[in-house]
């Protein structure tokens, strides 16, 4: 349950502004919410399984204070990252505006390759190797598929009006604060 609730926490805070977050809002604007939150789902819960599988096996060969001062580093660069924020670019809007055969596959298939190497599959690569994967595994995805749902309502009601620089230092901030216990926890 600890696994659970740090990677659903982490995972959230880790999509906040992410390019998924973009994606998201630009799927909702043309297709049903519920439609784009099932791929999410599917696909987010695809890529967080392998992501959890290469967590453990890191996490089985290597000791557990260098994980835990590694994933402090990640943590500290994912804040830059945050910081730094993500586009949508020519090619993520031409995915979001694909055509109607098949949304359900358009928008997997779209939140799949956007996920691969995204700060939020690193991130739970990092929880993987020191929680338990069942828990991390859902917990990440919940905690993604909860950050895009929100991202799909408020940019539905707020639309513009979203204060995105205030999104991005409060997600920063959090991942500071991960990255620092964890840097002093591995070096206890």
């Amino acid at each position: 349950m600890n696994a659970f609730l740090i990677s659903t926490a982490i995972v959230f805070i880790a999509e906040l502004g992410d390019k998924s977050q973009l994606m998201a809002l630009t799927f909702a604007a043309r297709y049903r919410a519920r439609t784009i939150l099932a791929a999410i789902t599917a696909a987010t819960a695809v890529v967080h399984l392998f992501s959890v599988l290469i967590g453990a096996a890191l996490g089985a060969a290597l000791p557990s204070d260098a994980i835990s001062v590694a994933a402090g580093l990640a943590f500290l660069a994912f804040a830059v990252w945050t910081l730094r924020g993500d586009e949508l670019s020519e090619d993520d809007t031409a995915r979001a505006a694909a055509n109607d055969r098949s949304v359900f596959f358009t928008v997997a298939l779209a939140f799949f390759l956007a996920e691969l190497g995204d700060k939020t599959m690193l991130a739970t690569v990092t929880l993987a190797a020191d929680n338990g994967l069942i828990g991390t595994w859902l917990g990440s995805t919940v905690g993604m598929v909860a950050a895009d749902a929100l991202a799909i309502i408020v940019g539905q009601q707020l639309g513009a009006r979203l204060p995105e620089v205030a999104i991005k230092i409060g997600a920063a901030t959090c991942f500071v604060a991960f990255g620092i216990l964890l840097i002093s926890d591995g070096l206890r």
